[in-house]
């Protein structure tokens, strides 16, 4: 594995922080929700998914004030987040 795949965090991690943040931030939350079309009740339901980790993740890294701001609480850097985020969008 390279170097730079090391320093950033693992895909469940990222998904998590995702999430986190989002539940301590109820108006980004909703528009979360509403970005991917998810009742209250399909959220939960979803939770855990590799879909949702994957939509969560996508959201963060098109929404740069919200991902700067999880980077700032979370102690992970933007460029490990959009690492991460690289390494599910590489075409095999």
């Amino acid at each position: 594995m390279p170097a730079s795949d090391r320093s950033a965090p693992n895909i469940s991690t990222l998904a998590d922080m995702c999430l986190g943040f989002l539940a301590e931030n109820p108006e980004e939350l909703l528009g979360f929700m509403q970005h991917a079309g998810l009742t209250p009740d399909a959220l939960r339901a979803a939770i855990g998914s590799d879909r949702l980790q994957l939509g969560l993740i996508d959201y963060f890294a098109a929404n740069e004030p919200i991902l700067l701001a999880l980077c700032a609480n979370s102690g992970t850097t933007p460029e490990q987040f959009m690492r991460a985020w690289h390494r599910l969008n590489q075409v095999d």
